[in-house]
Formats: C-alpha cells, sequence, structure tokens
C-alpha cells in the first residue's frame, strides 16, 4: 500500500484521474484524495483501461458507496501518507492535506458513509417499519464522531503518540510505576523524590512547609492544590489526572483547575468500598462469601445471638464496613477477644463470618465496555514479624502459578470476572481489586472484598500482563476515560495473561518502636544479592522488567535522607523474580536475607529533645503503597 505512488507512471495515472474526479464529481480534497488513492489499488490489479471505464464514468453516489465503504478506512493512514510525499504539488495547491490520524466518518460526504455492520444491519431489519421512520427523523449528533480503535496494534500507536496530559497523582511512582512507556503524556507528580531526581517523567513539586497527612487522600489534595502544579496546570492543554485514594475535596480541587479525574467518582467508590456492599453485590453476582450474617451487636452475648441465627458457630470473624482490612476485621471466640475489641465493633453494621481454614490471596480486574479482563492470581504474604510489626500486615505477594490447587486459578478469575461485569452495571468501570480467600479444607473460593481504586496489586499486574502478555492491564482502564472508542477481542487479550513466571512483592516497614532522624538511605534501582546475602547497588533503573536473575531485586524506596523513619512506617518495596515464601506459607530464607539488608542500609540518629516530629494520629497514613 505505502509504495502505489512509487513510479512515474503512477503518477501519471493519479494525473488521469485527478481532473474528472475534482470537476464537481467529488470536490472535498480529502475525498478526492482517498478515492484516487483507492482507483490506484485497482490499477495495480486490473490495469488503467479497465478500471478508468468500468467507473470514472459512472461515478455516482451508489457506486462511490461500494467502492469506498470497504477500502476507505483500512487504507486511509497509509495511503495519505505516501499522497503527501508523492503527489505532485501542482495537485496539491491550494488542498490542506489531512494528517495521519485515522479518519473519521463524518469527513467523508454523506453519501459516502462507511455502510453498517452486519449486526446493525441484522438489528435495523427487525425493527418496525415505524421505528424506522422515527429513526430517520432524529436529529443528527452534533459534534465529531469518536474515533474507533480496532485491535491491539493501533490502541499501542494511540497511546504511545498521546499528547493530553495524564497526570499519576501519587506519594511515590510504586502503583504505575513504568506506564510512561507505554502512554504519551503521561507523567508522575509525587511528594517523595524516591529517584532523587533522576526520572524524567516525575515531577516533585517544592516542599511547601512541613505537611502533616493523616490519609492518603491529603498527599493528593496538597498536590492538586500545590502553586507549582497549578501553574503547570495552566500551561497545557486539560488533562486527566489518577489517584490511588480521593475524596471530595480532591474532586473540587481539579475541576477548578479543569482536570478529570480518570476513576469513578468519589461517591461510588466509597459507597462501593463498603465490605457490607461487596457482600451484597456478591451474592448478586453469584459470588459466594464465606458463611455470613449481617447486623449490629452491642454485648457479646447479642454477637453469638447473631451468629446462632446462622449457624456460624462460636469461633468468629467480625468485620466493620470500611477501613483497610488488616485494622477492620476482629477475631473474636471468646468474651475476652470481645472486650478487647468492642470499642471499634459496637455502633458499626457488622459482617459476621465462620473462621475457616483459608489461604488469602487477590486479584485485579478491569471492568471495561468490553467485559472484564482479569490479570494474574496472586495470594498475599502477611504477618511476617521480620517485615511489618502488625499481626496478620499486608507484606507483599506471591505471583506464583503453582501455589494454589489445580482449578482454583480459574475459580478466582471467573469470580473477579463476575465481580467486574456486576460493577460495571453499578456505573464503575476501571481497575479494581478483590482479595479471596480459599477454603484450605475444601477448595472453595470465597469473596473477601473489594477494593474499587488503583491498589497495591496494581504493580505486579501491570508487571505480568505487559512481560508475558504484551501490554499493562492499566491501559484498559485509561481507555474506558479517554476520548476514543476502541474494539478488542477480550477473549484473545485476557488468554495472553493466563501464563506467566514466578516473582514476589514485598512491603518493608519498619519494625523498631523507634522515631530517628534518616541520615542514610538506599538508593532505588537495581540491586544484588551475593551467595552470602550481601547486598551492593548494581545500576539505576525506574522500572521492575529491567531485572536480570533471581540474584537481582528491584528497590523502590520511600523515605530518604533528612526525614523520620517511625514505627510502622513503609521504608520501600521490593520486585523480585522468583518466590520468597513456601506453599506451607513460611517464609524464605533469601526473603528475611532482602529484607535485613536493605534495612541495614538506612542509618538513624536519635532526636534531641526540641526536635519537633508531627507524626499521623492515625498510622495507617504512613501506609504508601
Amino acid at each position: 500500500m505505502r509504495h502505489c505512488f512509487e513510479t512515474s507512471a503512477d503518477l501519471a495515472q493519479l494525473s488521469l484521474l485527478a481532473t474528472p474526479l475534482r470537476r464537481g464529481l467529488i470536490v472535498e480534497p480529502t475525498t478526492w484524495i482517498m478515492m484516487s488513492a483507492t482507483l490506484m489499488l485497482e490499477f495495480r490489479t486490473q490495469g488503467v483501461k479497465t478500471v478508468v471505464q468500468e467507473h470514472v464514468p459512472v461515478i455516482d453516489a451508489k457506486v462511490a458507496q461500494k467502492l469506498l465503504a470497504t477500502r476507505l478506512k483500512i487504507i486511509w493512514r497509509r495511503t495519505v501518507a505516501a499522497a503527501k510525499l508523492r503527489m505532485p504539488s501542482s495537485l496539491r495547491a491550494g488542498d490542506a492535506m489531512p494528517d495521519e490520524s485515522p479518519m473519521p466518518d463524518e469527513a467523508l460526504p454523506q453519501t459516502l458513509a462507511v455502510a453498517p455492520s452486519r449486526e446493525q444491519t441484522s438489528t435495523n431489519r427487525r425493527q418496525p417499519k415505524m421505528a424506522k421512520t422515527k429513526e430517520k427523523k432524529k436529529a443528527k449528533p452534533s459534534g465529531p464522531k469518536k474515533e474507533k480503535l480496532v485491535g491491539l496494534t493501533e490502541i499501542y500507536r494511540y497511546l504511545r503518540r498521546n499528547k493530553r496530559p495524564i497526570y499519576v497523582v501519587m506519594p511515590t511512582p510504586f502503583n504505575l510505576m513504568g506506564l510512561d512507556q507505554w502512554v504519551g503524556g503521561l507523567e508522575f507528580v509525587n511528594y517523595f523524590d524516591v529517584f532523587d531526581g533522576q526520572h524524567p517523567r516525575v515531577f516533585k513539586p517544592t516542599q511547601l512547609g512541613a505537611p502533616v497527612f493523616q490519609s492518603m487522600e491529603d498527599v493528593g489534595n496538597y498536590l492538586v492544590d500545590h502553586p507549582e502544579f497549578r501553574d503547570r496546570i495552566k500551561q497545557r492543554d486539560p488533562g486527566l489526572a489518577v489517584f490511588v485514594m480521593f475524596d471530595e475535596k480532591t474532586e473540587d480541587l481539579c475541576k477548578e483547575i479543569g482536570l478529570e479525574i480518570a476513576l469513578p467518582s468519589n461517591e461510588l467508590r466509597h459507597r462501593l468500598d463498603s465490605k457490607i456492599e461487596t457482600t451484597r453485590l456478591g451474592n448478586e453476582a453469584g459470588v459466594e462469601s464465606a458463611p455470613n450474617v449481617m447486623g449490629e451487636a452491642d454485648t457479646y452475648a447479642n454477637l453469638n445471638k447473631l451468629a446462632a441465627s446462622a449457624k456460624l458457630g462460636k469461633d468468629l470473624v467480625v468485620q466493620t464496613p470500611y477501613g483497610d482490612s488488616g485494622r477492620t476485621t476482629f477475631f473474636i471466640k471468646s468474651k475476652k477477644d470481645w472486650d478487647k475489641f468492642s470499642s471499634k465493633i459496637i455502633g458499626e453494621k457488622l459482617k459476621v463470618m465462620k473462621r475457616i481454614n483459608h489461604l488469602p490471596g487477590t486479584i485485579e480486574g478491569c471492568a471495561t465496555r468490553h467485559g472484564t479482563l482479569v490479570g494474574p492470581v496472586m495470594t498475599d504474604i502477611t504477618g511476617f514479624e521480620e517485615i511489618t510489626p502488625y499481626k496478620g500486615g499486608w507484606c507483599g505477594n506471591d505471583i506464583s502459578p503453582a501455589i494454589l490447587p489445580d482449578g482454583v486459578p480459574d475459580k478466582v478469575r471467573e469470580m473477579a470476572r463476575k465481580l467486574g461485569n456486576r460493577l460495571y452495571q453499578e456505573g464503575y468501570k476501571g481497575v479494581f481489586c478483590t482479595d479471596f480467600l480459599l477454603d484450605t479444607d475444601t477448595n472453595e473460593v470465597y469473596l473477601g472484598e473489594i477494593n474499587p481504586r488503583v491498589s497495591g496489586a496494581s504493580p505486579p499486574t501491570n508487571l505480568i500482563t505487559s512481560t508475558y502478555g504484551g501490554c499493562p492491564m492499566f491501559l484498559f482502564h485509561l481507555l474506558e476515560f479517554m476520548d476514543v472508542d476502541y474494539e478488542i477481542d477480550i477473549e484473545e487479550v485476557q488468554s495472553r495473561w493466563n501464563h506467566y513466571d514466578y516473582w514476589t512483592q514485598l512491603i518493608l516497614k519498619q519494625t523498631e518502636d523507634k522515631v530517628e532522624l534518616i541520615t542514610q538511605a538506599p538508593q532505588s534501582g537495581i540491586w544484588a544479592m551475593d551467595d552470602d546475602g550481601a547486598i551492593s547497588f548494581q545500576r539505576a533503573g525506574h522500572n521492575i522488567n529491567a531485572l536480570g536473575d533471581e540474584h537481582e531485586a528491584f528497590y523502590l524506596r520511600v523515605y530518604g535522607v533528612g526525614e523520620y523513619c517511625y514505627h510502622g512506617a513503609d521504608l520501600g518495596c521490593i520486585l523480585a523474580r522468583g518466590r520468597m515464601q513456601s506453599d506451607d506459607r513460611e517464609l524464605l530464607e533469601r526473603a528475611k536475607q532482602w529484607n535485613s539488608a536493605i534495612k541495614a542500609e538506612f542509618k538513624s540518629v536519635p532526636l534531641t529533645a526540641q526536635t519537633e516530629v508531627a507524626m499521623p494520629a492515625d498510622m495507617t497514613a504512613g501506609k504508601w503503597f
């Protein structure tokens, strides 16, 4: 196609057509170029004389419709590029040549609009005549029709050439690290300078004072409201913003500066965040939770009465609607347990479950107009005292195709698909994270909770789907919020993501109960461990897929020199090839070595009595992953 104007003979043939076509038959320049190029293809296969005799004398609307409808969309990009380069300047004089973007239907004369698809035609045939008449009388939609991308190749090209600003506003680049390799116009707006100013797509505003953040929403609001960021927005076209967590204030701040949040509304996300609502939606989608009952309890006796109504026994798991599951889930099997947690339970709507022997895991999905895509199945790494000070606290994820029994990964993927489709019916679109529980006695899979947001599972999900499946899943999230239509074979895309290698993600928290000033901190990038467990910095790197063998790991730092470390603070994240947790859910030796070696790279000094350190009242504010 791109060589159709290579020879002087080709140009002569094009000139032969140019005059009659432009003398009133098709006067719109873009259409003239495309019609000429289409007939040039016919020259190649049938000869000039045959084609001219067949088409030029009878170039009315019907013939043009038939000729162009099946060809123009396909040849547009390559033909126009060739026409620009090869067509004589005398033929181009006075015409505004089109660019290389795909040709929308509205750029064609009305009589040359692309024919409807088979599905549209069959649908129209089924409509009663009266409906057809009414349809004809409807006013034509105003404005240009959305561009349509067909297949992954066009999606890749569209996103790579994107110029609309996309701001990933988060404490660190962690959650969507590496996405800038796929999407043009994307940059990270961060509070922590984890790459020491060396990442070309990270914008870190100058710190104003000593802000005290009580939540991740506070970080996002601080960044969006920062004068330097606002000035940056003014100098650019209207853009999109992506957050991990945001609230009504975030929405108001973004509206003030013309930023569109590329996520479902805060109101919808807050409703879906409730564990009570999650259970309801799961039931409607045909996704079971562990045996449970809903209700309230203000005494231990009332809790037992509520549990007895559903035959749950005495060994119970009690959850309140909102908050991190590690801090809103309570294990109660005695009056002593009730007395310990009752202040956080009384007055709340409760989900009371039977305690089961289980293996916890997670999977990320993306609810789209074409159905729900799901990422790799992961199991959780939780509660290891070397890594986290919190009992049962999240320490990371084990991405292992072999850790779950046969058939279970398929059950988990099907569960996530059903939930995603149900969420889309609620108006939710884009990525979400689903926690699941595998009953190790029966191999039944139960719904744990839904996190309607970009999550801590996003980095390994995008790593796996891009490394082994050709594209990060978050691309489809962005497409749902961009002004473009697209068409994919969702089953073909999904099949790419079902097979992958072993990876591990570890979240390192400070376990020592101290507050000190950091004087030395390990650099973000690629580190290597020798056979004795000693580590050394190898090279700078901004993306996880730059790793070599299992001796290497990517480390992303959070707190650096001049900042404070404290009990429970996120010090950084390790992502590495291979496993760090056994099938029996024991921490492997290499995990312990990486944890201790990275933490040994930190140096800190005690504070003086005069040092003022503003600590968050809620320690979950330090959970930056």
